[in-house]
């Protein structure tokens, strides 16, 4: 497991259109088709990575309490799974329903909506306005499987919170820590 943080880029960049498969109801989903009245959280996340599995439940609960506020919210995997099989699409649809997920599981098989948003680790999230516009690409919290910090989604509550009332975001966003996304190898096929 390679421990990786959030590419720290300025805020403000339009967040790319994109249509992806959910393996759980075989649909075509864009974003422009699940945006959020007031926003839209993009969730770079995975099956097997131990930083998402230690903040599944906190995430599942924020997005809970956030739905209703006419945020939406959208899980995507990028993962290689040719490499990484316990990331696969059918493997998706299990984790989404072991832990209750409220949200479309998206599958990004040419990994290009992570690389358009700049995604490198899982977790990794985009908090995107009512305008189109990346204003968040912090942590969820201080928690990860090796501190016993508690998972309370502090971060992300803190910038969604924010966003509903207008207020403006914290400048100082601290980056997501987690497993690298498992890019698929460069070998010509």
């Amino acid at each position: 497991m390679a421990l990786i943080g959030t590419k720290q880029i300025e805020m403000g960049f339009e967040a790319p259109d994109f249509k992806l498969p959910e393996p759980k109801t075989n649909r075509v989903l864009s974003l422009n088709s699940m945006k959020g009245e007031k926003g839209t959280l993009i969730m770079f996340i995975c099956n097997h990575c131990p930083y998402v599995i230690h903040l599944i439940e906190g995430i599942v609960k924020v997005a809970e309490t956030y739905i209703p506020k006419e945020i939406s919210f959208v899980a995507i995997n990028s993962n290689d799974v040719e490499n990484y099989p316990g990331d696969s699409p059918e493997k998706m649809v299990e984790f989404g329903q072991k832990f209750g997920f409220s949200f479309p599981y998206l599958y990004d098989e040419t990994q290009k909506v992570a690389k358009a948003y700049f995604a490198e680790c899982t977790p990794d999230f985009d908090l995107i306005d009512s305008t189109g516009h990346v204003v968040y690409r912090g942590r969820f919290d201080a928690a990860n499987p090796g501190n016993n910090e508690p998972v309370t989604g502090e971060g992300l509550r803190d910038a969604l919170d924010r966003l509903i009332t207008g207020k403006p975001q914290l400048k100082d966003q601290p980056p997501s820590m987690g497993c690298s996304i498992k890019w698929k190898s460069l070998k010509a096929k």
